[in-house]
C-alpha cells in the first residue's frame, strides 16, 4: 500500500551487497525490474568477483548490485548510493567508499560476530565507528533472526531458510521506496512454484516480513517515492546488453532471410549471448558450444560458407585465439559477426570487471594487412541496434565485423522500447543464384563486395581458403601485382562502408571550448557529466563514436573549433592514439582509467573543470 505522505525524489541509488551466495544479483534485479514496470528510468551495475566461490565473509568475496532509478531518463547507475544494504561486515567495508553523505546503511545485525568482523579485516568489534559512520543513518536489524522467525512453521532446513534473508532485505526497500511486491512475487512463483512450492512461498513470505518490519518500526523516519519517467510511448521492458545483443542478431537473421548460426565457447562476460541464442530454436537459430575458441569461430566460418548468417561470441582472451580464423574470413571474404564483450586484461585478467582495452586488438590484431569493420555499442539497450547494424554491414559488404561491447553494458540493464521491425531496414546480401558463362567469385558490386555463392549450386563452383586469390577467378595466385591489388581492394571495401554511416552528432555547441570524446560503453557517464556542466553554463560539448573502423565521414569538421579535445576511455589511450593516427593536425588530450570499474560522473567533472 502506497504511503501518501512519502517524500518525492527525483532519483535514488541503492546498492545491494553481500557474499556471493547471498543472492544480491537477484535482489537488485527484482528491485530494478519492479521500478521499470512502474515506469521509472533505470540503470543497473552488477559488480561481483570472478572466483566461483571466494572466501565467505571476506572483502574479496563481496558481490554487489547497484541500481539507479529516476523520474526521468537515467543514463548511468550513479556514482554513490543513497542506500547501502550490507548483508555482512565485509559488504559494509567494501562499499564504504560508495556512500553519499547522510546515506542510509542497512546492516544485518546477526552477522556482527567476532568471526565475521575479523574476516572482514576490522580491528575492533565496532565496524560503524571504525568506518566513521556515526553521522549516517545506520539501521542494524537482525535480518537473519527475523527471517527464521517468519519461516519457522514451514518445515524448511536452516540453510534454505537463511537463503531467504535477501528477500527480507528486498521487502524493507520495497517499503522505504513505495514499490509494489506483486512483480517480485510473480517472478518467484514462475521460478520456484512448480519445482518447489514451499521454497516459493518462503521467499514471498520473507518479502512480506521485511516489508512489515519496515512499516511497523520507527527505524525509517521517512518513506519516498520516485514517479514514472516521461518516456516515449511504446512497449518497454528491462533488458541487459547481452540479451539485447542476442535479440539484435536474431532480428538481423529475420531481415536477411538467412538462418542464424552461432558457434562459440563460453567465456565471461559473453556467455549469456550464447545461452540466449540457444533458447531461440523457435526462430530457426542454431547454436554450437564448441570445445574451444578456435573451433567456435571455425564452425561459424563454415556456416557462413554454407549460406548461414554466422556469429561467434567471446571476450578479450578469446578474441586473441580467434585471430587467425578471422584472417581466414577476411581472405575468403565471408560475412561474420564477432561479438567481443570486453573485460579487464591482459591474460585472464579481471573476468567480471569492465574495460575498453581490446580496441587495438580489434583494429589490428591479425597477421598481414587484414582490415575488418569495428562497431561499438554504448548502452545496454542499444546493443540491439548495433548488433543489427553490424550484421547488416557484414552480410551486405561480405566482411567480418567486430562488435565491441563491455562487461558494464553487457551485464547492466535499462528500459528498452521494443522497436517495430518495420522501422528497421532490409538486409540484402549479394547472394548469387546463377550466372552466365564462367562464375567469377571475386567479381565485385558497387560496394566492392564479392558475390556469395552457396555450395551445391550448379555452375557456381569456386575455390576458397586461406591462400591469396586471383582477383576474379578465386584460384590460388602468387602473382605480386595480384596480391597488391587484392590487399588494396579488401581495405577499400572496408573503407567504403563509411558511405553508409551516419555522422555522429555533437551534444552541445559546435564551438564549445572543451569537446569530450568517447566511444562505446562510456556514453552514459560522459553525457551526464557534460550535461551537468552545461547546466552550470560551462562551454563544453560531447561527441561519441559507435562506428570505429571505418570512421564516419565528417569527423574532421566536428573536431575543429575547440580549445581542448579530451578523449575519455577505460584503457590507457587506445582510441586517442587511433584518432591521432587519423587526424594528425589535432592535439588530443586523454583521461584514462583501468580500475575494472566504469567512470564516475564526479571524477569526470573534476577533469573537465580543470580544462575549463
Amino acid at each position: 500500500m502506497e504511503n501518501l505522505n512519502a517524500k518525492e525524489l527525483k532519483d535514488v541509488v541503492i546498492r545491494f551487497s553481500g557474499d556471493s551466495g547471498d543472492g544480491m544479483q537477484l535482489t537488485g534485479t527484482l528491485f530494478s525490474n519492479t521500478s521499470a514496470l512502474i515506469g521509472n528510468g533505470i540503470s543497473t551495475f552488477p559488480d561481483y568477483p570472478a572466483e566461483i566461490r571466494a572466501p565467505q565473509g571476506t572483502v574479496a568475496g563481496v558481490s554487489g548490485f547497484q541500481v539507479h532509478i529516476g523520474a526521468g531518463v537515467v543514463s548511468n547507475p550513479g556514482d554513490y548510493c543513497d542506500v547501502l544494504v550490507a548483508m555482512n561486515p565485509a559488504a559494509l567495508k567494501a562499499n564504504r567508499k560508495w556512500l553519499k553523505k547522510d546515506a542510509t546503511v542497512i546492516l544485518d545485525g546477526d552477522t556482527l560476530t567476532e568471526e565475521n568482523v575479523k574476516k572482514a579485516g576490522f580491528t575492533t568489534m565496532d565496524p560503524i565507528a571504525e568506518l566513521g559512520l556515526e553521522g549516517y543513518n545506520v539501521v542494524i536489524p537482525d535480518i537473519t533472526t527475523m527471517t527464521k522467525a517468519a519461516l519457522a512453521d514451514m518445515g524448511l532446513d536452516n540453510k534454505s531458510v537463511v537463503k531467504c534473508k535477501n528477500m527480507f532485505a528486498l521487502g524493507i526497500c520495497f517499503y522505504i521506496y513505495n514499490r509494489p511486491e506483486d512483480y517480485a512475487k510473480r517472478y518467484i512463483d514462475e521460478k520456484f512454484a512448480k519445482k518447489n512450492p514451499v521454497v516459493a512461498e518462503a521467499n514471498k513470505r520473507a518479502i512480506d516480513a521485511g516489508y512489515n518490519y519496515a512499516a511497523n518500526t520507527h527505524q525509517f523516519a521517512n518513506t519516498y517515492k520516485v514517479n514514472a519517467a516521461p518516456l516515449e510511448k511504446g512497449t518497454y521492458r528491462s533488458i541487459n546488453g547481452n540479451v539485447a545483443t542476442a535479440w539484435g542478431l536474431c532480428a538481423a537473421s529475420e531481415k536477411s532471410g538467412l538462418p542464424l548460426f552461432c558457434g562459440s565457447y563460453p567465456i565471461t562476460p559473453a556467455t549469456v549471448i550464447l545461452e540466449e541464442l540457444a533458447k531461440r530454436k523457435d526462430l530457426g537459430v542454431k547454436t554450437v558450444q564448441a570445445e574451444d575458441e578456435i573451433a567456435g569461430i571455425c564452425t561459424s566460418i563454415g556456416a557462413a560458407y554454407a549460406g548461414n548468417f554466422a556469429v561467434t561470441t567471446t571476450s578479450g582472451p578469446g578474441l586473441s585465439l580467434k585471430s587467425e580464423a578471422m584472417g581466414l574470413a577476411v581472405m575468403a571474404e565471408l560475412p561474420l559477426v564477432i561479438v567481443d564483450v570486453q573485460r579487464g586484461g591482459p591474460s585472464t585478467g579481471l573476468p567480471t570487471k569492465t574495460e575498453q582495452s581490446d580496441l587495438m586488438q580489434a583494429l589490428y590484431g591479425r597477421n598481414g594487412e587484414c582490415p575488418v569493420v569495428v562497431v561499438a555499442a554504448s548502452s545496454p539497450s542499444d546493443c540491439f541496434h548495433y548488433a543489427f547494424m553490424a550484421s547488416k554491414i557484414a552480410m551486405e559488404h561480405m566482411t567480418p565485423v567486430i562488435l565491441l561491447t563491455d562487461g558494464f553494458i553487457a551485464n547492466g540493464s535499462e528500459p528498452w522500447r521494443i522497436p517495430s521491425m518495420a522501422d528497421y531496414p532490409a538486409i540484402c546480401p549479394p547472394i548469387v543464384e546463377e550466372c552466365e558463362g564462367e562464375f567469377q567469385p571475386y567479381k565485385r558490386n558497387e560496394n566492392l563486395a564479392r558475390g556469395w555463392a552457396f555450395p551445391g549450386k550448379v555452375g557456381l563452383q569456386h575455390r576458397i581458403g586461406g591462400l591469396e586469390k586471383d582477383h576474379l577467378r578465386g584460384t590460388i595466385s602468387y602473382d605480386p601485382a595480384n596480391h597488391q591489388e587484392m590487399t588494396r581492394t579488401r581495405a577499400a571495401k572496408v573503407a567504403k562502408v563509411a558511405d553508409e554511416l551516419p555522422t555522429p552528432e555533437i551534444m552541445g555547441a559546435a564551438d564549445a571550448d572543451v569537446l569530450v570524446i568517447g566511444w562505446g560503453g562510456t556514453k552514459g557517464h560522459l553525457a551526464a557529466a557534460v550535461r551537468d556542466l552545461q547546466d552550470e553554463g560551462k562551454s563544453i560539448a560531447h561527441l561519441h563514436f559507435n562506428y570505429i573502423n571505418p570512421l564516419p565521414h565528417g569527423v574532421k569538421e566536428l573536431l575543429q573549433g575547440h580549445k581542448h579535445l579530451v578523449v575519455c576511455e577505460l584503457n590507457e589511450g587506445q582510441f586517442a592514439s587511433y584518432l591521432r593516427q587519423n587526424f594528425q593536425e589535432f592535439t588530443f588530450e586523454q583521461y584514462n582509467k583501468t580500475e575494472g570499474q566504469p567512470f564516475t560522473v564526479v571524477e569526470l567533472k573534476e577533469k573537465f573543470n580543470s580544462l575549463l
